[in-house]
């Protein structure tokens, strides 16, 4: 029997179906591509032994609290909360994996019907664009959280409309460290866009120290593993 090459895409989303804020502008979502032909159980083994030495046994690294200082993460001094994002950061940059990012403006949005519309068209393009990469594939398996209905809705359509055989599944984010990839990807391309318009808080300049500083240490790593 020939075995079958499958593809795995984990799935983050930065944004809300809700009304269109100047503080959040944009709606994001970010799609990790991984061929499970390519075995990263060593890659895994090494993040959770480094977690694990900075006090984070069996954690789900969330980078947008992370670089906020908040939720979990709200008495943590700013070089904790460095070295582990650069731990997840440097698991992430040395994979074999592939990711595409697409973002919706808020403004052009006048409900949520239009926001649910221009995401599929946008999710669907990006995958038209590459056809012969995702036709190497005999199946794709994608992995998403839930986290927000009207997502989960197209993905699933989208999906399911331009390929024959997808497999959807519900995941927790401690026990999938390609989906914690797809979050900090997705929150630097959202810091991509604060960076062009010079607009990072306190927070993210105390994190990051400048904006030249984060795009030549993280953003010019990160747009090196675009699809």
């Amino acid at each position: 029997m020939i075995s079958q090459k499958i593809l795995s895409c984990f799935i983050d989303e930065s944004g809300d179906f809700g009304p269109y804020d100047y503080h959040s502008p944009y709606y994001y979502v970010t799609i990790v591509l991984h061929n499970q032909e390519d075995d990263i159980a060593d890659k895994i083994q090494g993040l959770e032994y480094r977690t694990s030495n900075l006090g984070y046994t069996d954690h789900a690294i969330h980078t947008g609290p992370l670089i906020r200082r908040e939720s979990i993460y709200s008495n943590d001094l700013v070089e904790d909360r460095k070295h582990l994002f650069n731990v997840l950061y440097y698991f992430a940059i040395h994979l074999p994996i592939k990711y595409f990012t697409v973002r919706v403006n808020k403004s052009e949005c006048a409900d949520e019907i239009i926001l649910t519309a221009k995401l599929s068209k946008l999710i669907s393009q990006e995958l038209h664009s590459r056809d012969e990469f995702w036709n190497s594939f005999s199946k794709i398996i994608v992995y998403y959280d839930n986290g927000q209905t009207q997502l989960t809705r197209i993905i699933t359509s989208v999906f399911n409309t331009l390929f024959t055989d997808v497999e959807m599944r519900k995941v927790q984010p401690v026990d999938y460290k390609l989906f914690q990839v797809a979050d900090l990807i997705c929150t630097v391309e959202l810091l991509a866009d604060k960076a062009e318009h010079n607009s990072f808080t306190k927070s993210e300049l105390d994190f990051f120290d400048t904006v030249r500083d984060f795009k030549k240490n993280y953003l010019k790593h990160i747009r090196k593993m675009k699809l």
